[in-house]
């Protein structure tokens, strides 16, 4: 949870430095230079307004499949994350006893613990650091959403329902649903757990209120797109998580009744 909080916080401040640089404020196409021009903005543009073609040039539209196509794309990436956190579950009573056993504070004592974790990780195919991909990549393709909507005169004037996609919801709906959905689909990813843990409880609040400050400064686009990402995520936690978390569960309790 507090890496999604890192990872919005610094959204909002790249988006912010990249906005105010006049290099990449310039409207995008096909002379437009730079690696971050030539190999995330332009394309994404390019494959926005082509799918945007498909469905009677339909921006809002567009916007929704290309969200689904990102979300399906790091679809795998999420499951070995899950899996890793599980894994983690599951070894964490070794690492309570690692933890006993080399309870000294001496530089060798506190070697050897990590020696002994890492080995421990391995073991279980334990990966402390992949939590952090799917985040680490989905930081740019939202940078580059912003700039392909802003930046693509189409894309920003196109009206879809009842909002300019390159302006922000004149009603606040989307940032409402933006807020709602995040905390809906927070609280189903943290299960049980958020309620024995009462930091996680407070992220759980805190989160939604980041996304609503970040949907409401930004174009009506993004907040189209992180809706749609929620709700993928509550089903993608329903449909596949949920069923990989109640396996660990029973195998958790399976052993903890072997060991009774």
């Amino acid at each position: 949870m507090r890496k999604r909080l890192f990872f919005v916080i610094v959204l909002i401040v790249l988006v912010g430095l990249l906005s105010g640089c006049s290099q990449y404020n310039q409207p995008i196409n096909a002379n437009s230079t730079g690696i971050w021009n030539e190999w995330f903005v332009w394309p994404l543009s390019q494959f926005i307004t082509y799918i945007a073609n498909l469905f009677g040039g339909s921006y809002g539209i567009s916007i929704i499949i290309c969200t689904i196509l990102v979300r399906l794309v790091l679809l795998p990436l999420m499951i070995k994350q899950t899996k890793g956190s599980l894994n983690m579950q599951l070894v964490q009573p070794e690492i309570k006893k690692l933890k006993e056993k080399y309870s000294s504070k001496d530089q060798e004592t506190q070697k050897k613990l990590q020696q002994e974790t890492m080995k421990l990780f391995q073991q279980h195919n334990v990966n402390p650091l992949a939590g952090c991909l799917p985040l680490v990549i989905q930081m740019p393709i939202l940078i580059a959403f912003y700039h392909a909507i802003y930046r693509t005169h189409e894309i920003r004037e196109h009206v879809f329902l009842w909002f300019k996609l390159g302006q922000h919801d004149p009603y606040y709906i989307l940032p409402i649903l933006a807020a709602i959905t995040t905390f809906i689909s927070q609280k189903i990813t943290m299960g049980a757990s958020g309620n024995a843990n009462p930091q996680l409880a407070i992220m759980t609040y805190i989160m939604p209120i980041m996304i609503l400050f970040l949907a409401v400064r930004f174009p009506a686009a993004l907040a189209l797109y992180w809706v749609v990402g929620n709700i993928f995520m509550i089903f993608q936690t329903y449909f596949v998580i949920a069923p990989m978390r109640k396996k660990v569960n029973i195998q958790s309790d399976t052993g903890g009744a072997a060991k009774k």
